[in-house]
C-alpha cells in the first residue's frame, strides 16, 4: 500500500426523507452507478460505503446510511444520528407532502444531530413529468435554512455525484478546521462561534 492509498478519515453520512422519495436509488446510483425503477422500501437501515479522493488528494471512507422514511421507524432513526458528520435530506418533486415534511425532518435533525453536522437539501425525480414542487420553492426553502440545494435525478444521473462531492468537501473542510483549531488554541479564550454547514 502506497501513501496515496491511505484512507485519512471516515465520514458518516445519513440519507433522510420520507419513504419513496428515492433515497435508495440515489445511493445506488452514487455507489454502484446503477438504477432500478422498482425497489422495496428500506426496512430500518441499509448500509454502504465508498472510498473517495478529495480535491486535496486525501482519501476518505464514506459510511452511507440509507434510512427508512416510514413514520414508525423515525424513533429508531434517532440513535443513528450519533456521530453523523453529514446529512442528505431529500424530497420528491412529484409529491407535495414530502416537500412539506422537510421542516419536520429539519426539526428532528436539530434535536438529535450534532450542531456541526453538514446538511444538503435534494429535490429528487426531476426527470418526471408529474412535478408539483417548483424549483423556486425548493430554492426558497433551502435559502431560508441556509442549506446547499440540488435538483437531481437518480434515473438520469443528474447532480448525484455533484451533490455528494459538495457535501463531502464541506465535511472535510470543517473537520480540518476543527482539528487545526484544537491544535492552535489550547489556552486562552476560545471562539465558540464556529462556521457551520447549516
Amino acid at each position: 500500500m502506497t501513501e496515496s492509498d491511505v484512507v485519512e478519515h471516515s465520514y458518516k453520512i445519513l440519507l433522510l426523507g420520507d419513504t419513496a422519495v428515492g433515497k435508495t436509488c440515489f445511493l445506488k446510483r452514487y455507489t454502484d452507478d446503477t438504477f432500478q425503477d422498482a425497489y422495496l422500501s428500506t426496512i430500518g437501515f441499509d448500509y454502504k460505503y465508498k472510498i473517495v479522493t478529495l480535491e486535496n488528494g486525501k482519501k476518505v471512507k464514506l459510511q452511507l446510511w440509507d434510512t427508512a422514511g416510514q413514520e414508525r421507524f423515525r424513533t429508531i432513526a434517532k440513535s443513528y444520528y450519533k456521530g453523523a458528520q453529514g446529512i442528505i435530506l431529500m424530497y420528491d418533486v412529484t409529491s407535495q407532502r414530502t416537500f412539506d415534511n422537510i421542516r419536520k425532518w429539519l426539526t428532528q435533525i436539530k434535536e438529535e444531530a450534532s450542531s456541526k453536522v453538514c446538511i444538503i437539501l435534494i429535490a429528487n425525480k426531476i426527470d418526471s413529468d408529474q412535478r408539483v414542487v417548483s424549483k423556486e420553492d425548493g430554492e426558497s426553502l433551502a435559502q431560508s435554512f441556509k442549506l446547499p440545494f440540488f435538483e437531481s435525478s437518480a434515473k438520469e444521473n443528474i447532480n448525484v455525484n455533484e451533490a455528494f462531492k459538495q457535501l463531502v468537501e464541506e465535511i472535510s473542510g470543517k473537520f480540518e478546521n476543527i482539528l487545526r483549531g484544537s491544535k492552535l488554541d489550547n489556552s486562552g479564550p476560545k471562539n465558540n462561534k464556529k462556521k457551520c454547514c447549516k
